[in-house]
């Protein structure tokens, strides 16, 4: 499979982890608003628990490549990138910098 291709299935699959992990940053947000008590759960969750901040990692993860990839689609859509050749560049390009933003999540959220 040709590698823009990988990369737009890619960006579908961070798509629906983004629809799916939305349910558990809202649930967090709204038991921080619940009371200081809910803060302090909330705040207590992210900061000593392991699944909680894989979430978050995971979220923030999907969250970079999606938007590093909408950003190409744009420029496809303005008719750039539509060669084999460009779209392979793009392609590549796209995954070195969702890889460096990945990372400076990971370090951000660990």
């Amino acid at each position: 499979m040709p590698l823009p291709s990988v990369t737009s299935i890619i960006h579908r699959i961070t798509g629906i982890a983004l629809f799916f992990g939305a349910v558990f940053m809202v649930y967090a947000l709204g038991l921080s608003l619940e009371s200081e008590a809910g803060f302090q759960e909330t705040m207590t969750m992210f900061e000593e628990g392991f699944f909680a901040r894989l979430i978050a990692w995971g979220l923030l993860s999907a969250l970079a490549y999606h938007s590093v990839v909408g950003v190409k689609h744009l420029f496809m859509d303005a008719g750039y990138f539509e060669e084999l050749e460009s779209a392979m560049f793009a392609s590549k390009a796209v995954l070195i910098i969702a890889g460096v933003l990945i990372l400076l999540a990971g370090i951000w959220i660990w």
